[in-house]
């Protein structure tokens, strides 16, 4: 038998067979027994995700408070009802130059100074000076309602000021029409254009005001 000798390019090519028969049997194997692994689901945002400063809220309050948080104060002249008994209305009136005049407000005070304070939000109308009633913050509230904060010893607001519920507007003062209250405020209320008591109105809400 004649024996063949294979040429090289024959073997090389031999050789390259077998490589990628071997190479390609290991392949399958190996994804045989290899768990596939999926892509989790995922949501895509084609938008720039912005983070937004924190912006404090604040809690609008519609309940009328009282003008002052003192908790000494207490009423010195009441306001004059034509309906109350004779024995109220008597504490309602001022006696001036011999004169007795119906209290149109209420006059409270203290045994020391104390802070006076915005019953609402609202802007600060005009403040001024009276020679009877001393210095005089008023304040519209809105919806109708305005403050008139008189018989004032300090004012620490001016006209077209906005203040907030609570604020310190002044502090209680002296009048000339009431020099026998000493430290005191004489507060007015009025709703819709007509004075009324104040304190009719405390702890209520401006919305019940409406129904009126």
């Amino acid at each position: 038998m004649t024996k063949r000798k294979l040429k090289k390019p024959v073997v090389y090519s031999l050789y390259a067979l077998v490589f990628v028969t071997v190479f390609g049997a290991i392949f399958s194997i190996e994804s045989a027994t290899t768990p596939s692994l999926k892509e989790p689901d995922m949501e895509y945002v084609s938008k720039i995700i912005i983070e937004e400063e924190n912006t404090p809220v604040v809690a609008i309050n519609n309940t009328i408070h009282r003008p002052y948080d003192n908790e000494n104060v207490k009423i010195l002249k009441d306001y004059y009802d034509y309906q109350d008994e004779a024995v109220e209305q008597e504490n309602s009136l001022i006696y001036y130059e011999d004169t007795y005049l119906q209290s149109s407000g209420v006059s409270y005070g203290a045994e020391e100074p104390f802070d006076v304070i915005s019953i609402l939000d609202g802007t600060v109308s005009s403040v001024s000076e009276n020679n009877l009633l001393g210095n005089i913050v008023e304040i519209d509230h809105g919806n109708g309602i305005i403050g008139y904060y008189q018989s004032l010893n300090e004012v620490t607001v001016k006209q077209g000021d906005n203040v907030v519920q609570g604020q310190k507007i002044g502090k209680s003062g002296v009048s000339n029409i009431a020099k026998d209250l000493n430290e005191h405020l004489n507060f007015e209320l009025a709703i819709k254009g007509k004075l009324v008591n104040p304190e009719d109105y405390y702890d209520r809400n401006i919305s019940d005001l409406e129904e009126q």
